[in-house]
């Protein structure tokens, strides 16, 4: 994929398929464990398509997205959450609070927030009632099997199990 993006760099192919290039070698740096290489080319993506396409546009909003399920696997929460806090407003927005892409943002900063060990009782509170709204539109829209529905329900279990366990701590 390093080669397909020199090949059509020379080539003079826009920017918007250059873009789409540099994302898919990131997904290969992050499969072959380059995760900070990866994270790098994501956020040039990302503002890439902010640029480009500007913040309500689909591109945008999935390499948003992509770029801050970066941040968090790398436990880079607080970015995570920064991004999101920006991003999450313009997609509710655009798309509605009952898009996929608003619910799944919303799953990946309560879960940025229940994953950080610096998370203040009333953080997980808010991942907590954040993931228990998501469940129910994502249960009325998708059902109960849909695969994005099992990811939401084990996260409200780990955000419940956190809040407890913080909640319990001296």
């Amino acid at each position: 994929q390093e080669a397909e993006l020199s090949m059509r760099r020379r080539l003079g192919a826009s920017e918007g398929d250059l873009l789409v290039v540099q994302g898919n070698l990131a997904g290969t740096y992050n499969q072959l464990g380059r995760h900070e290489e990866a994270l790098s080319i994501k956020r040039d993506v990302y503002f890439g398509c902010l640029r480009l396409n500007g913040e309500e546009h689909e591109a945008t909003i999935i390499e948003a997205l992509n770029y801050a399920m970066t941040l968090a696997s790398l436990q880079r929460f607080e970015e995570a959450r920064s991004l999101l806090r920006k991003t999450i407003p313009v997609v509710r927005r655009s798309r509605g609070e009952n898009s996929e892409n608003t619910l799944r943002m919303r799953g990946l900063y309560a879960t940025a927030v229940y994953l950080d060990e610096g998370a203040t009782l009333d953080d997980l509170r808010e991942a907590v009632t954040t993931l228990e709204d998501a469940e129910r539109i994502t249960r009325r829209l998708l059902g109960g099997a849909h695969p994005f529905m099992v990811a939401i329900e084990e996260g409200l279990r780990e955000a419940r199990d956190a809040l407890r366990a913080r909640s319990a701590a001296p």
